[in-house]
């Protein structure tokens, strides 16, 4: 049992048309593949058609939400800022599955431009109130020198360190944070 791997999520905190996202969560995504630490994959709320938090419909989305987030052991969200904040479908996902985030770790991977450093710090507070924990290293890119046309993502070599550097921290809280669940 000790050997089993953790499963970390991957999540794509952006619903809008043409978002970049998806390529960032998938380069984040081949480099964790890499690594053979953990089980990775991308979970994109897109997918889930959640309501609005409160609307009381949509039994079904919801519950489906809050099973794939109950399944995983960590983080990483891809977050991309929006008027110096986190979008409002990402704090709808976060809002919608209280209980299964508790106690477990998060990473962050943010762009804008100013590397989505103000969205990270919003969702840093939205995480803590959910009972995970977020790790210190936070990549960050820039929509300047990242994305070609602010469309097409072609990160920086350097951004791989950091990446390493915040899964390894992730891996390490999930693991000993799974032990409380």
């Amino acid at each position: 049992m000790a050997n089993l791997k953790l499963n970390i999520g991957i999540i794509l905190g952006s619903t809008r048309q043409g978002r970049v996202s998806p390529q960032v969560g998938e380069w984040v995504k081949q480099t964790a593949d890499g690594r053979g630490d953990a089980e990775y994959e991308v979970v994109d709320i897109s997918a889930y058609k959640l309501p609005f938090f409160g609307e009381g419909t949509g039994q079904e989305l919801l519950a489906a939400w809050q099973a794939k987030i109950e399944s995983l052991d960590g983080f990483v969200f891809i977050v991309q800022e929006y008027n110096h904040s986190i979008t409002g479908a990402l704090k709808n996902a976060l809002d919608s599955a209280r209980d299964p985030w508790n106690n477990k770790a998060a990473g962050i991977v943010s762009y804008g431009s100013t590397g989505g450093a103000r969205a990270a710090e919003h969702l840093r507070g939205i995480l803590g109130e959910l009972l995970v924990a977020d790790v210190r290293t936070h990549p960050t890119l820039s929509l300047f020198t990242d994305f070609e046309n602010f469309s097409v993502f072609k990160p920086s070599d350097l951004h791989q360190t950091n990446v390493h550097a915040m899964l390894d921290q992730v891996i390490a809280w999930s693991g000993a944070l799974k032990t409380l669940r």
